[in-house]
């Protein structure tokens, strides 16, 4: 196993996380329950409103919340491939096709509306866009696009917990917002999720689909409140626990500062880096109130990426790639028929992005430090 000098996410847990997980131990309630009321409420107040209902996982989230907008088998979904696949997988969860829309540029890694309204057909029932690296995308443009074809707009802000767009919080300007809490976001829990919404309907509906389908949960059932239960409509098994919740409830009392943190060393980064021809960052100038969870940079075509990776992994310094192509996937290549040069843009941010550390625990030095071994990297790594 590498020991990395500079990996490419840590987290910032410390006493109170232990104190909290400890609690909750000794209350020995474990499934959701009181912590995970209260971790929802704060959720809630701190994106400014809306319903908020806590899930296993990002993945989870993005499946309920295509599956409670009324998502189904033969409807398309138009969303990026510049993503993780779980974003493209949920829509496949249920029974709808993905179409797959290209990014604005090497400027902006974001889904390009222009290429959203480009792709609506009659089938189209929905937008799923994707807050890159917590930087918000063009929400007016696409919300314009939706209303002008009844579309619906699903977030997934799972790298956006504290990006602000024109003033309002990412995850919730669409109909619903998803949220991941995997050990690398801004908010870490280790698993977990959240599904967000202004639509209370919508909202309630998430709810029952967590748990099976069922109007209660366990927790109301041991409070007293019901002895039985009814299932109205098909469910998942897609509850959090309160350890994770719990988790939850200090990471986000510590989010603010850490998102600053961020931001101030993503600013190292662009000074450091500014300079090098070799290489160009994207989100310059940045717009509106990112949450900075990644710091991506594209390498120049002659440069040699992967001779510039492991020439890092030798100092010590853990990078990564953001994203592979989702519909150059050989599952997706194979059932959509989907080919290469279909999304010229997307393919080639694929090839050139190169991902750096960022993270609270850096410091300044670090990440200079960082900058400079980076800067020896790109010299030895010209092709030819």
């Amino acid at each position: 196993m590498i020991q990395w000098r500079y990996p490419l996410s840590d987290i910032g847990f410390g006493k109170e996380e232990g104190r909290a997980v400890l609690r909750v131990l000794r209350s020995g309630w474990l499934s959701t329950g009181p912590v995970t009321e209260r971790f929802e409420k704060a959720f809630s107040e701190y994106l400014g409103g809306g319903c908020a209902i806590a899930v296993s996982s990002g993945t989870a989230a993005l499946h309920l919340a295509l599956a409670a907008v009324g998502m189904r088998e033969g409807d398309e979904v138009i969303l990026p491939s510049l993503t993780f696949v779980a974003t493209a997988n949920s829509v496949l969860y249920v029974g709808a096709k993905p179409v797959f829309a290209d990014i604005v540029g090497p400027d902006d890694l974001n889904i390009s509306p222009q290429e959203i309204e480009r792709k609506v057909t009659k089938k189209t029932r929905a937008i799923l866009v994707m807050h890159y690296g917590g930087y918000p995308c063009d929400m007016e443009s696409i919300l314009r696009i939706a209303k002008k074809h009844g579309l619906c707009v699903v977030e997934d802000a799972a790298h956006a917990p504290g990006s602000e767009y024109r003033g309002g919080r990412c995850g919730l300007i669409g109909e619903v917002g998803c949220f991941s809490f995997f050990s690398n976001k801004n908010l870490a829990t280790g698993e977990g999720g959240m599904v967000v919404s202004r639509n209370k309907e919508l909202a309630e509906s998430v709810r029952r689909m967590r748990s099976h389908g069922m109007e209660a949960l366990s927790w109301d059932k041991y409070r007293g409140h019901l002895s039985s239960y009814d299932i109205r409509g098909l469910g998942y098994n897609y509850r959090t626990t309160e350890i994770q919740s719990a988790l939850g409830l200090v990471q986000l009392k510590k989010l603010e500062r850490n998102n600053k943190k961020r931001k101030k060393l993503a600013e190292i980064y662009r000074n450091e880096l500014r300079e090098v021809k070799e290489i160009s960052i994207p989100f310059s100038p940045v717009k509106d109130i990112p949450s900075y969870h990644l710091f991506p940079v594209l390498v120049a075509p002659s440069i040699d990426r992967n001779r510039v990776m492991e020439r890092l992994k030798e100092f010590g310094i853990q990078s990564s790639i953001h994203y592979p192509a989702v519909h150059l996937f050989s599952l997706y290549r194979k059932q959509f028929g989907y080919l290469k040069g279909d999304l010229p843009k997307t393919e080639e941010v694929s090839k050139r992005e190169l991902t750096l550390p960022l993270h609270p625990l850096l410091d300044t030095r670090d990440v200079k430090w960082i900058a400079k071994k980076l800067k020896i990297a790109i010299r030895e790594s010209r092709i030819g």
